[in-house]
């Protein structure tokens, strides 16, 4: 059966994707720095700040409800996940959520105990277990083998030690796209009782996850990138949660499961959010379910629906990312990073060009209306192992399922008259273009 994705039905739920840039709509490419929202989600949230705004426990209809809410938007996530519902915390960011868990961790670390980290990570799944080394905490970083652009394995194999503690890693690269196959890497780091935080902010908005499955002991992600409102979920086995000293500004004889990992009062507008934006994914599931009935097998209710879906919107982008990337490699000065074609990726595209900066393409395609992100993106290491900190990075597009072959035509034009020299760098001002 031919896969059919109807773009059209998905943008209308977009409210973004009716804005035109100077008579031509927004192209929206920027997905990997956070993906727009759907009506649903805003609607949401919404509808809890004028309903149900209150905190939570208290005499009233809105204060009763505040757990309730609370609780469908961790049903939605572990349902999103493949976890339990007290397996799942919330908090600002997954940066905040890392740190969290990095400090609570802390309190049974000695000087000498080893934390590995990747040359591929986001700052987020790095820069926490690096702040232990004041500790007495020995930081190893795995290498990003710079030909083939994954992580190189077998220095990860030899990092591993009776001390190693904690073994961040990351599921897919946001600064080059390249999926890892943590599975194998959480196998090889229990064999040392090595616990796992897994780094999946780039990777849960292109495929479904199963985090048991892969045996993480922890797992990151961020809302805002699949749709929903700027917020980090974590996933913690409850293993991880018993053995953990939480402290949660004494109240934790209120605390239950992962919610102990709560600073304070949750964002209940923003879980209302959440929970919508799992399940505009489940409804894409639902849609398209004929597509995926054997992938699916043996799933039930919401879990179903959602693996689909994610199934469904890699289906639709990885077609267009080859598109893209196929042009971008036709175009004369154009430099494509990222693992090589047939190699598990995202459908994020990263490239320089000759003569030009990443900044300047950027700003170019800005002016088309085509958004785009250019820069390190947070993944430093994976920036200076290719080295190109010193040139401004690279120029970064990202496919979500709301994005057209029309968004993808219209930037390889754009970045062709970039490269035929029809733009000046000394002379172009985006603000200027901007006032038009």
């Amino acid at each position: 059966m031919e896969f059919k994705f109807d773009i059209d039905e998905i943008r209308e739920q977009f409210p973004a994707c009716a804005i035109e840039f100077k008579g031509v709509p927004v192209a929206y490419l920027d997905g990997p720095g956070g993906t727009q929202v759907p009506e649903r989600v805003l609607e949401a949230i919404i509808d809890y700040m004028v309903e149900l705004n209150a905190n939570e426990d208290g005499n009233f209809m809105a204060g009763l409800m505040a757990r309730e809410v609370e609780m469908s938007a961790r049903e939605a996530a572990a349902d999103f996940l493949g976890c339990d519902p007290e397996e799942i915390g919330f908090n600002c960011s997954s940066t905040q959520n890392c740190y969290n868990l990095a400090m609570n961790l802390s309190k049974g670390f000695e000087p000498g105990d080893e934390m590995i980290v990747t040359e591929i990570d986001h700052q987020c799944n790095v820069a926490p277990w690096e702040s232990l080394e004041r500790f007495g905490c020995v930081i190893k970083k795995v290498r990003l083998d710079t030909k083939t652009q994954e992580l190189d394995f077998e220095d990860y194999k030899s990092k591993l030690t009776k001390k190693t503690k904690v073994v961040a890693i990351n599921w897919a690269a946001n600064g080059i796209g390249t999926i890892t196959d943590v599975k194998k890497y959480i196998e090889e780091a229990h064999k040392y009782g090595a616990m796992t935080v897994v780094d999946a902010v780039h990777y849960a908005p292109h495929l479904p996850i199963d985090v048991k499955e892969i045996d993480t002991d922890a797992l990151l992600c961020s809302s805002y990138k699949w749709f929903g409102p700027h917020m980090g979920v974590i996933y913690l086995n409850k293993e991880i949660i018993d053995r953990l000293d939480f402290s949660n500004a004494g109240a934790d004889d209120i605390q239950e499961g992962a919610r102990k990992f709560h600073m304070g009062t949750p964002q209940y507008e923003h879980l209302c959010g959440i929970r919508e934006a799992v399940e505009f994914i489940a409804s894409i599931g639902e849609s398209h379910i004929r597509y995926f009935e054997n992938e699916v097998k043996g799933l039930e209710g919401r879990r179903k629906y959602i693996v689909a879906g994610m199934m469904a919107i890699d289906a639709y982008e990885a077609p267009l990312a080859a598109k893209l990337r196929n042009g971008l490699r036709r175009i004369e000065g154009v430099n494509l990073y990222g693992p090589a074609e047939g190699r598990p990726r995202t459908p994020t595209v990263v490239f320089t060009m000759d003569r030009y900066s990443p900044e300047f393409i950027a700003q170019v395609l800005g002016s088309k209306g085509i958004n785009s992100w250019n820069g390190d993106f947070y993944a430093v290491g994976t920036i200076e192992a290719l080295g190109l900190g010193e040139s401004g990075g690279l120029v970064r597009l990202g496919l979500a399922p709301y994005c057209t072959e029309g968004d993808i035509d219209r930037t390889l034009s754009t970045v062709a008259a970039i490269a035929a020299g029809e733009y000046d760098p000394f002379k172009f001002d985006l603000e200027e273009v901007l006032r038009r």
